[in-house]
């Protein structure tokens, strides 16, 4: 599997990054956990919306390469559902729904992870394939 150490979002090495690990959730899908920290506000205790886009566009990159894929995201249409407050559990999902050609049809949402399972937001990408080579 790939690695990007210096990496914002799940990079290892990267002292201000969120070290947020994703992990395979069936052949076509991801799935991590995280829980927003105060730095990470917009208005006070709530998560920036900047962030949570980050969070799921990241999702959609590691759902294609859990797909044996790599790409990039080439347009996608956000919805945020409700406000994440800072310091709540949330759980990233992302999945490829449809391939055609070089573009991929892919779907990310971060919910609440209590009982409840609140939709947070929501992101239905287009995702442009890349050659492998790059990322090697």
């Amino acid at each position: 599997m790939l690695t990007f150490p210096n990496c914002y979002v799940c990079g290892s090495d990267n002292p201000q990054g969120l070290h947020i690990d994703f992990h395979a959730d069936g052949p076509d899908g991801c799935r991590a956990n995280y829980t927003a920290r105060p730095e990470h506000t917009g208005w006070p205790g709530i998560v920036h919306g900047g962030l949570l886009f980050t969070l799921m566009d990241e999702a959609l990159a590691w759902a294609l390469a859990y797909s044996g894929l790599r790409g990039v995201t080439a347009r996608g249409d956000v919805r945020f559902c409700a406000p994440a407050k800072v310091g709540t559990p949330l759980i990233i999902t992302a999945r490829v729904r449809t391939r055609r050609r070089e573009l991929v049809r892919a779907r990310a949402e971060i919910r609440t992870a209590d009982d409840s399972q609140d939709l947070i937001a929501e992101f239905e990408a287009s995702m442009y394939l890349t050659d492998v080579g790059q990322w090697q």
